[in-house]
């Protein structure tokens, strides 16, 4: 079976690579969690969306790295803001696609969520935190943004 990846699958390709499976494997694990598409004109089409939206937030190289870290340290009003109860605690939780978001509504660059370390449990009132972001190997970024009640 002919498949278009539109997300990363370990040990067999990253999005938008067209691989070819056995047919079980891409009927009953990898089209069900839209992890693939099947391979047409159409779908090829697609496809291109989908690498210029990464290639948007793809990290180059270590001098970009470290340009993007500037741009993050430089922010200052990053928000998040999410459901809370009249304490502050927080209905739901904080995802690394909140703070990427967040990130980019407050003028910063967009980034994937992929690269966002959110310990577990570190965000669970209204408040200041700050969140690790893997650029490169060589390069941590920090973020500082506040949660506050929608």
């Amino acid at each position: 079976m002919k498949l278009i990846l539109t997300a990363a699958v370990e040990n067999l390709g990253a999005a938008g690579e067209i691989v070819e499976v056995k047919d079980g494997y891409g009927r009953n694990y990898l089209l069900p969690r839209g992890l693939a598409i099947v391979a047409t004109r159409g779908a090829e089409k697609q496809i291109e969306g989908i690498k210029r939206a990464q290639e948007a937030r793809e990290i180059r190289d270590l001098d970009h790295a470290r340009e993007v870290r500037n741009q993050l340290e430089q922010l200052t009003d990053v928000k998040v803001e999410v459901k809370t109860s009249e304490s502050g605690k927080l209905f739901g939780s904080v995802q690394a696609e909140d703070i990427v978001n967040a990130v980019s509504k407050a003028g910063g660059p967009k980034l994937d969520k992929r690269i966002v370390v959110l310990p577990k449990g570190l965000v669970k009132k209204t408040g200041n935190y700050q969140v690790e972001l893997k650029l490169h190997a060589d390069v941590i970024g920090k973020v500082n943004f506040s949660v506050v009640a929608a």
